[in-house]
Formats: structure tokens, sequence, C-alpha cells
């Protein structure tokens, strides 16, 4: 397909593709001419997959290129993950002080008593330290008891992803799986929340009419 049914087929402008073959991220076509080159789906599937990065986890192209070249060396699947992670905004630098050592104790407690292989220093576990903590100076500590109601959801959310990721599937489409499943997963998760939240609010008021 020429360029420009590859711009109809993902939704991605011929300026944008352009850039992308500038920066590295897309392969170049075959070429058939001097100013003309032939693409095929493995373009169509990478070009879905930078745009979700980039629109969905709202990834820089940097990032973008870091991932990418993290989904096509020899890391396994849980070192794809993590170089995924380590990359979605936004950034949660350690802190310091008594409020954040609380919180990260609550943080390794959590992980140790659920037994799960999981770093409290990597990106998501410094992001739940930063929330733990900022319940506590908010004067808000009666909710951190909803980490462990949210643990026992997203531990059954998780179980659920790497089945479906892993099941019947050469290592490649594992590879894109955990990539996708974070990006876009993140996203339904937050956003079914946030619906579940509209509908438990109403009926909370009404209960109380």
């Amino acid at each position: 397909m020429r360029m420009a049914e590859l711009s109809r087929r993902t939704g991605v402008p011929v300026p944008t593709i352009k850039y992308y073959l500038r920066e590295g991220l897309l392969q170049p076509g075959e070429r058939t001419s001097p100013n003309q080159a032939r693409y095929d789906e493995p373009h169509v599937h990478r070009l879905r997959m930078i745009r979700a990065l980039v629109e969905v986890a709202g990834l820089p192209i940097a990032a973008v290129r870091d991932v990418l070249e993290a989904a096509e060396t020899d890391l396994v699947p849980h070192q794809v993950l993590g170089e995924v992670q380590d990359r979605l905004p936004p950034a949660y630098p350690a802190g310091e002080g008594e409020a954040w050592e609380a919180a990260y104790d609550l943080v390794v407690d959590l992980i140790e008593r659920r037994g799960w292989n999981a770093d409290p220093d990597c990106a998501p576990g410094r992001a739940l330290t930063t929330a733990i903590r900022s319940l506590h100076e908010m004067g808000r500590a009666d909710l951190v008891g909803l980490v462990e109601v949210y643990a026992d959801g997203v531990e059954k959310m998780a179980e659920a992803d790497v089945r479906a990721v892993i099941r019947g599937r050469g290592m490649e489409d594992v590879i894109e799986g955990v990539v996708m499943g974070t990006v876009i997963g993140d996203t339904l998760i937050s956003s079914l929340r946030r619906l579940a939240h509209q509908h438990a609010s109403d009926e909370f008021l009404r209960e109380r009419e």
C-alpha cells in the first residue's frame, strides 16, 4: 500500500508518518521508485501501537522509542513490562521525610503480605507511596484502608490480564500485549471506575432521600 492508504487505515496523518520514519520509530517501506515506497501490514500494526503509546499513554517520542526498542530485544515480558511502567507519566521520584517513610513502609508491608514479586522502588511502587503519603498529609488516613480493598480487585485483574496476554500466542504478540495491556488497560480501569463512581454516588443520594 502507498503512504496515503497507510494513513487512511491507521488514522495517522501523512506528515506524522513521515516524522515517525525520520525518528526511526517506523521502519522504511519497500522502495518502488526514488519517491515512492510500499508499506504492508507490519507497518499498520506498528503505527497503531505508536498511536496508542502517544495518544492513550501520553508518552513523549523518546519514551516511545525506548519502549519499542525494549519490545524488539530478548527481554522477557516481565522485563518489558518494567520498561513500559518506568516510562508511563507522570514520573514519581522517591521522596523523603517521616511521612514518606511511613507510606513506603506500608507499601513494602502490603507487597510482602500478599506475596507479590514486585519492587516497591519501581515507578508504580513510588506512585503508590506518593498517594498514601498525600492521604496522610491531607488528614485522610481513613482512606488508606481502601488500599487493601483495591489490592484485592487489582490482583484479580492482573491475573486475568496475564492469562489473556500469554495464552496461545507467540512471543511477539505477548510483548505487544504487555505493552498495550498496560497502556490501554490503565485507561479502561480508570474510566470504568469513574463511571461506577457516578452510579454509586447517585445510589447513595437516593438512599438518603
